[in-house]
């Protein structure tokens, strides 16, 4: 279970003002085109393209608070990406099964926000969570941003999200309620997750808008992992 301090809303907060970020590279514009006789990428295809680890994070982090600091964040020149547990995020726009009252550590923000300016919803839309940028590694340096797309594998599953919250600076391994509800993983804030075999694929320098457009978000997935998986 993640522990959320109080200290995060702020950290948040000034990653929501600050008003210089670095470039993201872009995502090179000759991946293929999808076909309607494309198969889907399967999770095997996926992780086949990240068996070998080349850190790109100085350290590594825990899964949890008190965990040993053995994960590491890995890159290819289409991606960064790490195995990690599940950890559920049910914080942002309050519904029926993200609120104070199913999660003792809700908190009604995302660092990112939709469209229109209200905080994303766990609930509805599938995020993952990067860790604040600190000494350890700094997300913004390596093409990730709100938006940018991820493929999270679990137990033969793909299921693509955006980046949509940042979480602790020494924690890794956390996606929204709805990610965790679509990869047939226990979405329940207080006892839900999974302690390992979670590997997150964040394809740099990609961005669905707006944020909240979940179909977006799959086309746009579906696309990139195929490009990824035949080597880029």
């Amino acid at each position: 279970m993640r522990v959320r301090l109080l200290t995060l809303a702020a950290a948040g907060a000034a990653l929501l003002a600050a008003t210089a970020v670095p470039a993201a590279p872009a995502v090179p514009r000759h991946e293929p085109p999808v076909r309607r006789d494309d198969h889907p990428v399967s999770a095997a295809e996926l992780l086949a393209r990240v068996r070998d680890c080349v850190p790109v994070s100085r350290g590594r982090y825990r899964s949890d608070a008190g965990a040993p600091a053995d994960i590491p964040v890995c890159g290819l020149p289409e991606a960064v990406f790490w195995e990690a547990d599940m950890d559920i995020d049910c914080d942002g726009r309050p519904g029926p099964r993200c609120n104070p009252h199913t999660d003792p550590a809700f908190f009604a923000a995302t660092a990112y926000a939709q469209s229109d300016g209200r905080p994303l919803s766990a609930e509805e839309l599938p995020f993952v969570v990067v860790p604040a940028p600190s000494g350890i590694w700094d997300y913004r340096d390596h093409g990730v941003r709100g938006g940018s797309v991820a493929a999270v594998v679990h137990a033969g599953r793909v299921q693509y999200a955006v980046v949509g919250d940042v979480g602790p600076r020494d924690i890794i391994g956390e996606a929204s309620y709805a990610a965790a509800e679509a990869l047939g993983v226990d979405p329940d804030p207080r006892t839900g997750g999974t302690p390992s075999g979670v590997t997150y694929i964040v394809f740099r320098g990609s961005r669905v808008e707006p944020v909240e457009d979940r179909a977006a978000a799959v086309l746009t997935g579906e696309r990139l992992a195929r490009w990824f998986a035949r080597g880029g």
